[in-house]
């Protein structure tokens, strides 16, 4: 089934992927945008990996540490030669399909006040709503003034498939639009506004009620305005997300 791009943040789904490799446990899908396809998608230039993994939906708690090694494993390849490292987690703490940046941030190991060479340092802006600031400006302050290697954003992503919420783990380096999943875009973090390499990772959590219904039904109306729909579940599946994240970062670059 192909979706509509402008209902979900995951490049696999709106656009034909290439098949890496499959462990039995994860399924690796790389898609690259190009300026020309950017153009025709309304998307961004970039590389985008996705992890697929049924760990954790299935509360397989003892493949955690397997996921968490390849998710480092891959972020540290998107951010080559990057030893100096902010972390930044998105969203907001008090509505739990958005609190995956903030439980990540919580879990990190930062090490800037013990190494200026090599450290990996975070903080959370939380929301314009609760700040009256924008995401955008306190990270861009942050950063010119420490100059970090790189920038990482965590944040919870828009799927338009049931089935790749909390199951699906997206590294991509074309850096993120805060809320553009769920039409509430604010200032764009990438390289060209900030100035320092972005790559943002994130994990689907919540879906559009009219996707879940197409895909009973194919011919099923699918636009905006309708509700967006979350599992029951999701406070124990954005903690669980949130361990697997904090322990690749911990560990590709916190070590």
């Amino acid at each position: 089934m192909s979706y509509r791009n402008d209902l979900t943040d995951m490049a696999v789904e709106f656009l034909k992927h290439k098949h890496i490799k499959d462990d039995g446990l994860i399924r690796y899908y790389e898609v690259q945008v190009d300026e020309k396809l950017s153009r025709e998608l309304n998307k961004p230039c970039g590389k985008y990996a996705t992890l697929e993994t049924s760990a954790v939906i299935n509360g397989c708690f003892s493949d955690y540490d397997r996921v968490s090694d390849a998710l480092g494993a891959c972020m540290k390849d998107y951010l080559k030669d990057s030893e100096k490292i902010l972390a930044v987690g998105l969203g907001n703490p008090d509505l739990t399909a958005d609190a995956l940046g903030d439980r990540v941030f919580k879990r990190l190991t930062v090490t800037r006040h013990l190494n200026q060479d090599r450290y990996l340092c975070a903080l959370t802006p939380n929301v314009l709503g609760m700040t009256g600031i924008e995401s955008y400006d306190i990270i861009s302050a942050v950063a010119d003034r420490i100059r970090p290697d790189a920038i990482l954003v965590v944040d919870a992503l828009t799927a338009a498939a049931a089935g790749r919420i909390a199951s699906a783990f997206q590294v991509t380096d074309s850096g993120i639009t805060p809320g553009s999943g769920v039409e509430n875009h604010r200032r764009r973090l990438d390289e060209s506004s900030l100035g320092f390499k972005v790559v943002s990772v994130g994990v689907p959590l919540v879906v559009y009620s009219s996707t879940i219904a197409r895909e009973y039904c194919p011919s099923a109306e699918c636009g905006r305005g309708d509700m967006i729909v979350t599992p029951k579940d999701v406070d124990i599946l954005v903690e669980d997300c949130a361990k697997i994240i904090a322990n690749a970062i911990n560990g590709a670059f916190a070590a």
